[in-house]
């Protein structure tokens, strides 16, 4: 199995790991749409590029 540096996806406590995130806040963050996931059924995962999207986009708006 390929290490979180080599994986496109996170599950949601790695992902909530990564961002200094409880594991309930994590999966609360999902549920309010803040972490966006892909479903497989019952299994979500967090995009590595969705996380890196998130944090590049922080003070973005403010930007002039």
């Amino acid at each position: 199995m390929p290490s979180n540096e080599e994986s496109l996806v996170y599950s949601v406590p790695e992902a909530g790991r990564l961002l200094s995130l409880s594991r309930v806040t994590a999966y609360e963050m999902v549920k309010q749409g803040v972490i966006p996931v892909l479903r497989f059924g019952k299994r979500m995962v967090v995009p590595k590029k969705a996380i890196e999207d998130m944090l590049n986009s922080v003070g973005k708006a403010k930007e002039i």
